[in-house]
């Protein structure tokens, strides 16, 4: 009975995540400074980093999942953005779950989530180049377009793989450590809801 009640407390946590990481995805907005406009920035992967420290870093990719599911109805990016999303999501969720479910301290929690957007930086520029962006190039626009749109923010630039690592690594670590902002000083008063 015990776990059941465990369980039940799971998985209404997540779902009540799950559907705040929905909303919050539906909440972006380009940089054009920074990025070229396909590429925008929203707080979505925030819920699932709390599930993840809450639940554990299974729940975190679980709750990315269902959130890009979910998003998926509405796409205008032929699920390739999501799947883009997830993938890197996933990653960071897990890998800052993984540490702090050792030791559960704010500075865990801190040094988990910045591992796990160190990771995401380095894993979106191995998913991009070889998944993500080849998929793109197929759906939506060739190669030398992307390229363009980046060149159009830095004309020196000459491939794709040195985008990758001069635009969209930074990006992503940054869009991480700004998520692990959030969640440090608002996951300790949610926690005692979300374990009850």
């Amino acid at each position: 009975m015990n776990n059941q009640k465990i369980s039940t407390r799971v998985m209404a946590g997540s779902a009540m995540l799950s559907a705040l990481a929905v909303v919050l995805q539906f909440i972006e907005f380009p940089l054009p400074m920074l990025m070229p406009p396909f590429i925008k920035f929203d707080v979505s992967d925030l819920p699932p980093l709390i599930g993840a420290f809450a639940y554990g870093p299974l729940a975190g990719v679980l709750i990315e999942l269902i959130k890009n599911l979910i998003h998926c109805a509405v796409t205008k990016s032929a699920a390739i953005g999501e799947l883009s999303n997830f993938i890197l999501g996933a990653c960071f969720t897990a890998t800052a779950g993984a540490v702090y479910r050792h030791h559960k301290t704010k500075r865990t929690a801190i040094i988990g989530a910045v591992c796990g957007s160190v990771v995401m930086g380095l894993v979106s520029v191995v998913s991009n180049y070889y998944i993500v962006y080849p998929f793109y190039y197929r759906a939506f626009m060739p190669e030398e377009v992307v390229l363009s749109a980046y060149q159009a923010i830095l004309p020196g630039v000459t491939s794709i793989l040195q985008c990758l690592f001069i635009f969209n690594l930074p990006f992503t670590i940054v869009k991480g450590v700004i998520c692990t902002l959030i969640a440090i000083p608002v996951y300790k008063p949610l926690r005692k809801i979300l374990k009850q």
